[in-house]
């Protein structure tokens, strides 16, 4: 495999090279603008949307507070500013808080461009406020007088007092500043110190980017920015305190050969960079958006950010995904419909064979799961998300239909274990997408994830959280849904600061000439074999897609612009000069893949980048992919015979932690019954995943649990409060129950459920 750019590669920790370009490289950098006529690219600067402790006029500095709704609103609206203005970003410099890489997802969802590198470097991070941080700053101007509050805040040089290690927000210690040497962490800043800080980026990674012709984002916060801008625009020390960044509107830098600041038409002394919008017309806006929800019956506030993105989380618009969304949601009805009718049916029996025999409800619950139809039989024709099977509450207001539920086998007490392997390797299918729930085949098409998929994701960074597990690094694909899922897992256990380093090479599998159509139609008009031939088979490539297709990834912008590690196709070249009249260099994009050929890439990202920039080196990793290119990995990984691959399947949105020692997959216990290895279905060649490949002599790897079992802590506070958990969490023992207890704690399980 071609070696991978650095842009790719390193994610977000080369963020200390101080070193500024020297003559020699400017030189040749110069010629090569030159001879290609490249011009620099633009620089964007964004300040986060408004948070929480901005709204209550409180000293934040590097506390970690989040955005608040407000904030959303208006990191929305920059985005939509610079997409109005025709403003594409090929890379992403922004801090290690919160409230900025979230105003970074926000603008890159709202411009279409989440598979571009993010780095997150804590030189960015606001001016660190030292024993200011968490106070009031009318509070603490009342006290100490205003000039000198205002000089803290404003003035170039002035520092506030020192934090002590008593302080309630002592930053030497937290995780997310571990690679950074404690002496380079501030107890108080001025502004000058903050322009310090930054100016090693600026000059090592920011500068280079611009000079290749790079579209530059740093979304960042007040002060770091102010630093940027005094440094650009060579603002003197009397005027820097009067410049001001608001919150989300875009701050527009253009540049000349030189990478001299360009001074536009609409720019405002002494800045040469232009604002996208008038401060403080969103604002008011928003003001009196809120005041037309108090006074006017009926007018309502738009719902949360989450709600929104939920509402606009839809199709690609066809025919065919209309007509299917619609039989879809009849096929829901009429499951719902006959349920209700069975469970009313097998109720007037229950009530019939009590008032004979005298027996309880419990037989009549059993009837009912016999009665209930079967996910699995579904999934395998028109799914490609394998769902649990057993009952738990619909989150989003549909009925959902109570499935079969068995006791889980029990684990003798000597394997039973909740230690996880060292490091940590997490392997995550992507959430459930539009397209699995309709039966289509996805490929490379970018859809997002519905709000079913968005459910798992936050799902499985619960229970992720609830088993300590805490990450260093993730790897994921150029595709959207696997992208938002690590994304919100991130969220759920509060990493979002962590490197996410994004790969074509685990996008899915290529599904040629298939993807967008129907798994049903294919089958019915090409015949079952036929049918898994395509999609389950290992070295059967589907029919290939056209080269004008816009499903062929050589008509993705993305690919065609940032892909460097892929040969040129002489006769697509050819083709396009032709078409286009003018020389152009066109990739090898796949026109269909085989699962073998989706392993000709996946594998060797793994062995060549994931494994030794993070694994050898002891880290914990997350890789959020999709089905097929799990389906590869695993194959490798856990040594799956090539003539049983085509039975794994790989649920959506379930965490698989992967040890590395025994070559297994092993399942995290949620704390409901029975346990997630019976409630998912993995297809026939579950005994070759969560098989140990340990040596016969190995009693450890014989018995193996595999399923890693909730610390005790989180087993005692999640007693009694699950609806529907494990019998071992009821009863607090790891010991096997008799038949009696077994038989009575199957009843009350089953009673949980129902009723």
């Amino acid at each position: 495999m071609p070696k991978l750019s650095g842009i790719d590669a390193l994610g977000f920790r080369a963020d200390d090279a101080v070193t500024e370009p020297t003559g020699i490289l400017k030189v040749v950098s110069s010629f090569k603008r030159s001879l290609f006529r490249q011009k620099p690219g633009s620089l964007i600067l964004v300040r986060h949307g408004e948070s929480g402790w901005n709204s209550t006029q409180t000293f934040t500095g590097w506390v970690d507070a989040d955005l608040c709704p407000h904030g959303h609103r208006e990191i929305e609206h920059a985005g939509r500013l610079l997409l109005a203005q025709g403003y594409t970003i090929d890379v992403v410099y922004t801090s290690r808080l919160k409230r900025a890489i979230r105003s970074a997802w926000i603008l890159l969802k709202e411009l279409n461009a989440v598979y571009r590198p993010v780095y997150n470097s804590w030189r960015l991070n606001e001016r660190m406020y030292g024993a200011l941080e968490g106070l009031s700053k009318p509070g603490t101007a009342m006290k100490l007088g205003e000039e000198v509050v205002q000089q803290w805040r404003s003035g170039l040089k002035a520092r506030p007092p020192l934090m002590e290690p008593d302080h309630p927000h002592w930053h030497k210690e937290e995780r997310k500043y571990h690679d950074i040497d404690p002496e380079n962490i501030p107890l108080a800043e001025s502004l000058e110190d903050t322009m310090k800080r930054s100016l090693p980026l600026w000059y090592s990674r920011i500068l280079p980017d611009l000079r290749e012709g790079r579209n530059v984002l740093i979304v960042a916060h007040g002060n770091s920015l102010r630093g940027i801008v005094k440094h650009l625009d060579g603002i003197s020390e009397e005027q820097i305190p009067q410049v001001a960044i608001p919150n989300g509107i875009p701050l527009v830098y253009k540049f000349d050969d030189e990478l001299r600041p360009v001074k536009q038409e609409m720019a405002v002394a002494p800045l040469s960079g232009v604002f996208l919008e008038k401060k403080g017309a969103l604002r008011a806006a928003l003001e009196r958006e809120a005041e037309l929800a108090k006074r006017v019956p009926g007018y309502r506030v738009p719902s949360c950010p989450t709600d929104r993105e939920a509402e606009r989380a839809v199709l690609p618009h066809s025919p065919l995904t209309d007509a299917l969304g619609k039989h879809y949601m009849t096929e829901l009805l009429l499951k719902i419909a006959n349920a209700e009718k069975e469970k009313a049916e097998m109720g007037g029996e229950q009530q019939k064979a009590s008032s004979v025999t005298g027996t309880g409800a419990d037989g009549g619950s059993e009837g009912e799961r016999e009665g209930a139809p079967s996910s699995q039989g579904e999934t395998a024709e028109t799914d490609e998300a394998p769902q649990p099977s057993q009952s738990s509450p619909s989150t989003n207001g549909e009925v959902e239909v109570v499935q079969e539920c068995r006791l889980s086998p029990r684990i003798a007490p000597s394997c039973a274990s909740s230690e996880l392997p060292s490091p940590v390797v997490v392997i995550i299918r992507h959430g459930k997408t539009e397209f699995n729930k309709l039966g289509l085949f996805t490929g490379w098409n970018d859809v997002p994830l519905a709000k079913e998929g968005k459910d798992e994701a936050r799902k499985a960074g619960r229970v992720l959280r609830e088993h300590g597990v805490q990450f260093d690094v993730v790897y994921t694909s150029w595709l959207t849904r696997a992208i938002e899922t690590a994304w919100i897992v991130l969220d759920e256990l509060d990493e979002l600061w962590l490197p996410i380093v994004k790969s074509w090479r685990l996008n899915e599998r290529m599904y040629g000439a298939l993807t967008g159509l129907s798994k049903k139609m294919i089958k019915q008009q090409h015949g079952e074999a036929q049918f898994k031939m395509w999609r389950r088979g290992f070295r059967c490539r589907p029919p290939a897609i056209s080269s004008f297709s816009a499903d062929y990834p050589g008509n993705d912008e993305r690919y065609q612009k940032y892909v460097k590690d892929v040969r040129p196709s002489i006769f697509e070249s050819l083709v396009r000069s032709v078409a286009h009249g003018r020389p152009e260099l066109h990739r090898k994009f796949p026109k269909t893949e085989s699962l073998s050929d989706c392993t000709r890439r996946t594998i060797p990202f793994y062995r060549e980048v994931i494994e030794p920039e993070a694994i050898r080196k002891g880290k914990n990793v997350l890789i959020s992919s999709s089905e097929n290119a799990i389906r590869g990995l695993l194959m490798d990984l856990c040594d799956i015979p090539e003539d049983r691959i085509h039975e794994l399947e790989i649920p959506t949105g379930l965490p698989l932690v992967y040890d590395i020692k025994k070559r297994c997959v092993r399942l995290l216990d949620d704390g409901l019954s029975p346990h997630p290895l019976e409630r998912y279905d993995f297809g026939t060649a579950k005994d070759v995943l969560f098989r140990p490949c340990g040596g016969e002599g190995d009693r450890e790897s014989v018995c193996l649990d595999p399923v890693i079992r909730r610390p005790k802590q989180q087993k005692d506070s999640a007693a009694g409060s699950v609806e529907g958990e494990s019998l071992t969490e009821a009863t607090g023992e790891d010991q096997p129950l008799d038949s009696e207890e077994a038989a009575e704690a199957e009843v009350g399980f089953e009673m949980s459920v129902d009723g």
